[in-house]
């Protein structure tokens, strides 16, 4: 499920049976972690600013693709059921709210960040930090294709500029801020990375 590329892969059990349990921990531990940084979180509307981004990329960055996409995955699920992981509660009702698109566009930023720590991205900041803007950016297009698709029922969308006025309340003042969580993240997990070598 991961590859020794990650840091969860290199610290993973030998054993078949303590890997499955170690795997199946780290996804339920790794959706705590999105709850809590869904919950440090700046109430602007319509897409409140979190730690999310952050979260999501350093757990993709950690654990690997399968792993991290596993843990967002699960974590949609939870949030679907009704728990009140995301950053306003949760429930089905809450996938038809403008976060929709970022929600589910963690899911292929997971990927990304996750393959590329499996290729061997742990020890390369740069190329991990790449990564994780790349996967942003993907977040990013996910999020306003879906505020695009809902536009003509949203009162914050100017009907006569949506493009631009879609654009301007939902993705422009997150750029920057999402810029230096991909830096913090990378740092995080490169780091990590670094002190855990001299050990392996």
């Amino acid at each position: 499920m991961t590859t020794s590329n990650t840091l969860l892969g290199a610290l993973a059990p030998k054993g078949e049976a303590a890997k499955l349990a170690t795997n199946i921990v780290t996804v339920l531990l790794g959706t705590l972690l999105l709850t809590l940084s869904a919950k440090i979180s700046v109430p602007v509307w319509p897409v409140p600013v979190t730690m999310q981004t952050f979260a999501v990329a350093a757990l993709a960055a950690a654990f690997g693709w399968r792993i991290g996409v596993a843990t967002v995955l699960a974590y949609l699920v939870e949030g679907a059921s009704g728990l009140p992981v995301f950053a306003s509660g949760g429930g089905l009702a809450y996938f038809a709210g403008p976060t929709t698109g970022f929600l589910l566009g963690y899911l292929p930023m997971a990927y990304i960040i996750g393959r590329a720590t499996d290729l061997g991205a742990s020890n390369r900041p740069f190329t991990l930090f790449g990564a994780m803007l790349l996967g942003d950016a993907v977040l990013f297009v996910c999020g306003f294709v879906w505020l695009m698709a809902m536009a003509g029922h949203a009162s914050w969308i100017d009907q006569a500029n949506v493009v631009g006025s879609a654009f301007a309340k939902a993705v422009q003042p997150f750029i920057i801020w999402d810029i230096l969580k991909m830096g913090l993240a990378a740092l995080t997990v490169t780091g990590a990375w670094a002190l855990l070598k001299p050990k392996r």
